[in-house]
């Protein structure tokens, strides 16, 4: 794919989405947003409780792009080793072989993540970021795609080592599936009855870089880098907040809206591309105050505040 992202681009990601659909009904937001995360090369943190279809979204996902994927179910007894894998002595030829742990994978379910010690959460938030590892002096890349795809049990459940805000921000978006509508677990109850439905692929590894690659020339014009900076500044202002945006999520937050325009068709973004997104990039990288949490703000309404008060560039 050589020319800039079009219709072309939004089909592929409409059939991406339709696809990974068939496993995860009723959820089309959720579903987008995943795909979204993997196309702007980030990564997905889902915060939810059991049985809602995170290991759904991740394997049909990884069948849908013809990818390679690993299941990791943290647990406090984990090591560092046994996610990015470890070398071992070979005494036939005298050297030590590399065994990849579940890390070397185009999609990566990472189960329950606060579950696991902190050491543990940091190694693989580590290969997140650099996407490789290093073991005994040698740097390994990570394959590509990389997407890993994070679940954490909600703050109130005990027995849990939560993710520190430094980490939370290494996620591009956090989200929620939630249960599903009486009309959707009704067709759902329908299909486990006859079995899993089988994903076939519909793009393959290749596409899948190309489109990601192709995001990067989407435009932006000034006033909506303007925008995106008015509104990280914004919440470092908030007097709700007790920690504001990083420049991190400025550009986290231009790339996937950059990911956003082209879903939808375009080769620039607009507004309505940022405003779209500001809830899943933004509301896990900020922390409310306590006294403002305990009079009910959240992180989401203190995102809505902002874009509400923050204006709006006109055109595009």
């Amino acid at each position: 794919m050589t020319t800039p992202p079009s219709r072309s681009f939004a089909g592929m990601f409409d059939s991406i989405v339709s696809n990974v659909s068939i496993a995860l009904r009723g959820k089309h937001e959720a579903v987008e947003l995943a795909v979204l995360s993997l196309l702007a090369d980030g990564h997905l943190l889902i915060e939810d409780v059991p049985g809602v279809g995170k290991t759904s979204l991740a394997k049909a996902l990884a069948a849908s792009v013809d990818c390679s994927w690993q299941r990791i179910q943290f647990t406090p007894d984990l090591l560092p080793s046994d996610v990015i894998g470890v070398s071992m002595w070979n005494r036939e030829r005298e050297s030590f072989n590399f065994q990849p742990g579940p890390i070397f994978a185009n999609i990566v379910l990472a189960d329950e993540i606060n579950r696991a010690s902190p050491r543990t959460q940091s190694a693989l938030l580590e290969a997140m970021e650099e996407r490789q590892v290093t073991i005994d002096g040698v740097t390994r890349r990570l394959p590509r795609p990389f997407l890993v795809i994070a679940t954490q049990n909600p703050v109130e459940h005990e027995g849990t080592y939560r993710l520190p805000e430094s980490q939370l921000d290494r996620f591009l978006m956090r989200i929620s599936i939630g249960y599903p509508d009486r009309a959707s677990e009704l067709e759902i109850l329908d299909t486990k009855s006859h079995g899993e439905p089988r994903i076939e692929p519909v793009l393959g590894v290749a596409e899948i870089v190309s489109m990601i690659e192709a995001i990067d020339r989407v435009r932006m014009a000034d006033s909506i880098r303007e925008y995106l900076v008015d509104l990280v500044h914004a919440s470092r202002r908030h007097a709700g907040l007790a920690l504001g945006l990083s420049p991190r999520a400025t550009v986290q937050l231009a790339k996937a809206s950059r990911a956003m325009a082209a879903a939808r068709g375009r080769d620039y973004v607009t507004p309505d591309d940022v405003q779209a997104l500001c809830a899943p990039v933004l509301a896990h990288r900020i922390v409310v105050g306590h006294d403002a949490a305990s009079r009910g703000l959240t992180a989401h309404d203190a995102i809505n505040d902002i874009v509400s008060t923050v204006p709006t560039p006109s055109g595009r």
